[in-house]
């Protein structure tokens, strides 16, 4: 498999923000969004093996699967492994293929309002988190069927455009309940 990096942090968006967590960050990913903060070009080639001793040291017994894309390369045998091994999954996806049974917790963050052909194959999720910029009608991805639904203001690289996106997000979930506010904490409190 092509991995960018292995880490240990927090998790710094979602449902699980706050939660220590090994990140596998798979390299590769079938999009271009033109907000994307990860650089996932670079990677080493590593086994099921490879990545099982790497993440052994880590005391927490959380992975977040992400990328890039990871699914473009999940087999399930390494799930299987992952989850032999007694490790809650949980995946960041844009949702534009299938994945591999056995995922604990999938984090669908569809990408068609930003990208051409990017078209969610996923019909289930436990957390649909939408970047938003208020360009967007989160309403069109009800038809996702989603346990938590989260918006999360769209980082421009700009202070002055980000406090308005900010505003705009805060307001949308204020007058429509359904959807929560996810911040980048990570970005917030400086953390990888």
């Amino acid at each position: 498999m092509r991995i960018n990096e292995i880490f240990y942090s927090l998790q710094g968006e979602g449902h699980f923000t706050g939660r220590p967590a090994i990140f596998i960050r798979f390299a590769g990913c079938n999009l271009r969004c033109p907000f994307c903060d990860t650089d996932f070009t670079s990677y080493t080639e590593m086994t099921v093996a490879d990545i099982l001793q790497a993440i052994a040291s880590y005391p927490a017994r959380f992975v977040v699967l992400t990328g890039g894309e990871p699914s473009l390369q999940l087999t399930p045998e390494f799930i299987a492994a992952l989850k032999d091994a007694g490790y809650f999954l949980s995946i960041e996806t844009n949702g534009t293929h299938p994945l591999p049974a056995g995922i604990d917790w999938i984090t669908l963050s569809p990408k068609s309002a930003f990208v051409k052909r990017a078209d969610v194959v996923l019909e289930h999720c436990n957390e649909l988190k939408l970047v938003y910029s208020g360009k967007v009608n989160p309403e069109e991805f009800l038809s996702i069927k989603a346990d938590e639904h989260y918006l999360q203001p769209c980082d421009t690289g700009s202070d002055m455009a980000n406090e308005v996106i900010l505003q705009t997000t805060i307001e949308y979930c204020k007058k429509h309940p359904l959807w929560s506010l996810s911040l980048q904490m990570h970005k917030l409190v400086g953390i990888k």
